[in-house]
């Protein structure tokens, strides 16, 4: 049975979700769509591929149809929210997602500021109204770390979690190490090749990797903690020098997200580890260590951002909703 969705934000990753379910040509009726600027609603379904183009030439729809329009009057079962992040307040998408949950819509999000800041409190509405408030493109892009929690390691206690959460600061990290250039020179670089956005602050001094290992913390120990709870140190002061002398020692430095609840640690750090650790890998990728009880320590690697992979934990949990509901 097809599953209908309205769409919040045309960026690259909402114009990635639309291009993937028109080319996988998936049972997904897209019945809504908005942009910063304009909006439009079939309840028979949009024509995807005329919603893209209007998208490259201009705003999606018609100025009259707001975002919050499309929440409220659209035919949908599952908001996709995949409006830019908000670290302040999550705003205006986590009232966007409230609205949906209350009309008992389910929501699905890349968006980590809502997810962040208000966790409980969205899957305590969810759970009142009986619908699904999935968040699996809010950390490690493609990487499917939400769904191994919830399933694959169903029935273990993860004890701690430890990654490479930032696939920018990665990047420049492995070149400053590969090639000696200077953090400027590895920026400059990782902005060239669009790894780095204009602004690329919330990336290079910690932030981003917080904010997500918040998002995993409370995801797994529902222990409501905050980004003033995590302990931030970024790369941006980090020295070609710091980088040779941990080569000397067969070593490297990877900027390392980490949560031990067991010994009270929240922290995003530039960590001296060996060349042959796991976490050690070249580029943009993302990586997340779980010690668990029962399976021990497992490491999911994979990639951390782009349209198209972050569309991909967005159709999969489309597809989860779809497949543990009636959606009528």
């Amino acid at each position: 049975m097809s599953v209908r969705i309205a769409v919040l934000g045309l960026g690259s990753v909402g114009k990635g979700v639309l291009e993937m379910i028109a080319k996988k040509d998936l049972d997904i009726i897209v019945t809504g769509v908005a942009d910063s600027k304009s909006g439009l609603i079939d309840p028979s379904g949009l024509d995807i591929g005329a919603v893209l183009l209007s998208k490259r030439t201009g705003s999606c729809g018609s100025v009259a149809i707001s975002a919050k329009d499309v929440v409220s009057r659209a035919d949908y079962d599952i908001l996709v929210e995949v409006t830019p992040t908000n670290a302040g307040d999550g705003e205006p998408a986590f009232s966007y997602m409230k609205l949906a949950i209350e009309r008992g819509k389910h929501v699905v999000t890349s968006n980590k500021g809502p997810i962040s800041l208000h966790l409980k409190e969205l899957k305590g509405l969810a759970r009142e109204r009986g619908v699904f408030v999935r968040y699996e493109a809010t950390v490690g892009g493609a990487i499917p770390i939400m769904h191994t929690l919830g399933n694959g390691l169903a029935g273990n206690e993860i004890l701690a979690l430890y990654g490479v959460l930032n696939g920018t600061c990665n990047y420049i990290l492995t070149r400053m190490a590969a090639e000696g250039l200077t953090y400027d020179q590895a920026l400059a670089e990782a902005r060239e090749l669009g790894y780095a956005e204009a602004d690329p602050t919330y990336d290079v001094k910690g932030i981003d990797a917080a904010i997500k290992l918040v998002i995993l913390a409370n995801t797994i120990w529902d222990n409501g903690v905050s980004l003033d709870r995590v302990d931030i140190t970024g790369i941006d002061l980090l020295t070609t020098d710091a980088l040779r002398l941990a080569e000397e020692k067969d070593c490297t430095i990877r900027l390392i997200a980490e949560a031990f609840p067991n010994r009270g640690v929240l922290r995003v750090s530039p960590r001296i580890i060996r060349k042959d650790h796991p976490l050690v890998f070249e580029g943009s990728l993302n990586a997340i260590t779980l010690e668990t009880d029962m399976a021990g320590e497992i490491t999911l690697i994979g990639k951390g951002a782009g349209s198209i992979e972050t569309a991909s934990a967005i159709i999969g949990d489309i597809l989860f909703i779809s497949s543990h509901v009636r959606c009528n």
